[in-house]
């Protein structure tokens, strides 16, 4: 592991992000409309709301280098392990013609960025999971790199934050996703004997092998407001069971209001929040 972590250590990329642009593209209309009440509204809009509809509330995803950007002091990070890329270890049809599109289509490597930097000047490591790249699904390269990540904040004795935005398992990696699971959850573990804070952050979606493994395991969880948490989907679940599920569930205010999710957090209140709750824990 010692080697590893020396390998992580000498990966740094320093970063900061380029603009705005990446969220609502350049080629979109000057109004840009929200998916889920049809209404119009100024690009200029969308962007100071935090792309969040400024309308109904529908929070629209967005990148994982634009949320780093929103939460890192100046929005200034390093990025570490930025050179490891989607692999194809099934050679399941078609599935690397798919990864050279999404590579291409999203300027990443893989759905997930790690990364180290200052929240309110306390040093920390964030990881964010971006659902542009197969919905976030983790791979064996995603399993890896939120496990030497979260090994990194180990061995710096560092706060840890990972921001969930996921489909689940990658089923084009079969067992090598689902591996995964253990391996992240264990490296957790060996983070939580060591005396580690570790904040979950649920976006929309969180589901499958990522609910099941790490994004659980936070000594606090936050979630977005409206987000859809859980493992298998509602629908899936209605017809395994063949009931009708309560009105809400899955939803992030649902699993507030039962224990699941500590707090929702606006994305507006993103970055203070954070603040607070490592000026309350870290030393």
């Amino acid at each position: 592991m010692e080697s590893l972590l020396n390998t992580i250590s000498k990966s740094f990329v320093m970063r900061s992000f380029p603009g705005e642009s990446q969220e609502i593209k350049n080629e979109e209309p000057e109004f840009v409309a929200c998916k889920k009440c049809k209404r119009r509204s100024l690009k200029r809009n969308w962007i100071d709301n935090y792309y969040v509809c400024p309308n109904c509330g529908k929070y629209r995803s967005i990148s994982a280098s634009y949320r780093m950007s929103l939460i890192f002091d100046s929005g200034i990070y390093k990025e570490f392990n930025a050179h490891i890329k989607a692999a194809d270890p099934m050679k399941f049809p078609d599935y690397a013609k798919k990864l050279e599109e999404k590579k291409k289509e999203t300027g990443l490597e893989e759905a997930a960025l790690s990364a180290v930097g200052k929240i309110g000047g306390y040093k920390t490591v964030v990881i964010a999971l971006d659902s542009r790249f197969f919905m976030g699904s983790m791979s064996s390269v995603v399993g890896e790199k939120v496990t030497r990540a979260i090994e990194y904040a180990t061995k710096k004795k560092l706060p840890l934050i990972i921001f969930s935005a996921s489909g689940g398992a990658r089923m084009q990696e079969g067992i090598y996703s689902l591996m995964q699971m253990a391996k992240t959850s264990a490296a957790i573990a060996e983070f939580h004997a060591a005396g580690g804070l570790y904040i979950s952050y649920l976006t929309h979606p969180t589901t499958g092998g990522v609910t099941a493994s790490f994004a659980s395991l936070g000594d606090i969880t936050l979630a977005e407001p409206g987000a859809l948490i859980g493992f298998a989907g509602p629908r899936v679940i209605e017809q395994t069971i063949h009931k009708k599920l309560p009105h809400g569930f899955q939803k992030s205010e649902y699993l507030e209001a039962h224990g699941f999710v500590d707090k929702i957090v606006p994305r507006s209140e993103m970055r203070e929040t954070l603040i607070q709750l490592l000026r309350l824990h870290v030393k």
